[in-house]
């Protein structure tokens, strides 16, 4: 290869970098640098394409999934960047991590350009705006979901959190907006924010730009009326199941209409995206009762994906949680709690340890669940092991009944003390129902777990 031309450093490494005998830049910061100094290497390839950026606590990955699904209806090739993965066209990268840094995003722009791609849907997340990693982009539409306690070991608190992704709706990061008006921080970003903004709700608030109206919600997806700004009517299918994705596929149309895309086209290519990888995707082994694996993994929405499940559940709702190690520690009770209160079974267990004791954590999402009443409470059962705690959960389900798995979603690893084992909870869960078809002997359909079955 052609190998490096200069070196970007701080004060710190210049000594290591004059060694390279290349030239050497020298600044304070050179993360706040980096980014616009990545867009002047690879020729601004950013500028080229309807760049769309969606922030929010919950919804990101869903929402872009969406987006990208109504502009491939409309005709444009487009590429997306969020938590699961990159796609070129139909070329698939998996993600390390929401939002990629300046140098390998600026890097993924230039050759989405080379390939003829149009438009881009990605997730920024507060990390990504905080830490300069879209500096150098200019969002043609910036979208707001919803704000909820999150990374609270990154952020001094909500305000701070707010200000991270308040900083999206600038003139220097963006050109217009499109905010959740149904929640309480959309509703403050409306009138703070430093681009125009268009406003949603799911809910049918009359004074939002666009709302639904007529939503019937199933237990596979929902359908629903959307009513625009001048009266328009528009029918629109959220093809995934629960209120919440009510929010996200209204999210998805509305910023697609202000992106200059039909909002009835959007909608038709909305209701055709096959589902989203682990964002309550079902796992079918021919069992009598609904299995679904979901991402959720923070307090709101764990309890929102429990509620939506519970009204489309005619028996008994199980659950299987766990809370992440090094992470946000504020949450681990909250959750350990509504799990108890919101399911009929919850199965607390290990999600990706990392460097924490399994047990430490465990026992901070048990004192949640402890402070739930007892006439409130569900049966609460712990075993570290998340592969048991699944079985477990299964081993529970009766005609009728709903198995949710949350935390982990499309991950395909456990991160225990450092050491990543292949760990997909799609697979274990799909696995542990066909050994209890077998011990039942109902009869087993042959494996087939599809990525994306929504159904």
């Amino acid at each position: 290869g052609l190998g490096a031309a200069a070196v970007l450093t701080d004060p710190a490494g210049a000594d290591r970098a004059a060694a390279t005998g290349l030239p050497v830049l020298v600044t304070e910061d050179p993360r706040a640098v980096m980014g616009e100094l990545a867009a002047d290497i690879y020729g601004r390839p950013g500028i080229g394409l309807l760049q769309i950026g969606i922030t929010g606590t919950s919804g990101k990955t869903t929402t872009a999934y969406l987006v990208e699904g109504g502009l491939r209806a409309a005709g444009r090739p487009t590429g997306l960047i969020g938590t699961v993965e990159m796609r070129i066209g139909d070329e698939r990268i998996k993600s390390e991590r929401t939002t990629p840094e300046a140098t390998d995003l600026q890097a993924l722009f230039a050759v989405m350009r080379e390939r003829g791609v149009e438009a881009v849907a990605m997730e920024v997340s507060s990390h990504a705006l905080v830490l300069g990693r879209v500096d150098g982009c200019v969002f043609d539409v910036a979208v707001f979901n919803n704000l909820s306690p999150e990374h609270m070991e990154f952020h001094s608190g909500m305000e701070d959190y707010f200000q991270a992704k308040a900083q999206l709706f600038t003139p220097e990061r963006s050109h217009r907006g499109v905010v959740n008006f149904d929640d309480e921080y959309g509703r403050r970003l409306v009138t703070e924010s430093g681009v125009p903004v268009t406003t949603f709700s799911a809910e049918g608030h009359p004074d939002a730009d666009w709302h639904a109206e007529d939503v019937k919600v199933g237990p596979q997806d929902s359908a629903f009326t959307v009513v625009g700004p001048q009266g328009e009517r528009i029918t629109a299918r959220a093809p995934l199941p629960g209120p919440f994705n009510v929010a996200n596929t209204l999210a998805a149309i509305v910023t697609l209409a202000v992106a200059g895309v039909d909002p009835q086209t959007a909608a038709d290519g909305i209701a055709a995206v096959p589902g989203v990888p682990g964002r309550l995707e079902r796992v079918d082994a021919g069992q009598p009762y609904l299995a679904v694996v979901d991402y959720a993994h923070k307090t709101d929405a764990v309890e929102s994906v429990l509620r939506s499940l519970r009204k489309v559940t005619e028996g008994r709702v199980h659950i299987v949680l766990g809370c992440g190690g090094d992470r946000d520690t504020t949450k681990r009770g909250p959750m350990g709690a509504a799990a108890a209160r919101l399911a009929d079974t919850a199965v607390l267990t290990s999600d990706n340890p990392r460097s924490e004791d399994p047990l430490a954590i465990l026992a901070a999402m048990l004192s949640g669940a402890a402070e739930v009443p007892v006439h409130e409470r569900g049966d609460v059962l712990v075993d570290a092991d998340r592969a048991a705690a699944i079985a477990a959960a299964v081993a529970r389900a009766e005609p009728g009944d709903t198995v949710l798995v949350a935390g982990k979603g499309h991950e395909q690893g456990q991160d225990i003390h450092g050491v990543v084992r292949p760990f997909d909870d799609r697979k274990v869960l799909h696995d542990a129902i066909e050994r209890s078809r077998g011990r039942t002997g109902a009869p087993a359909r042959a494996s087939h777990h599809e990525n994306n079955s929504q159904g």
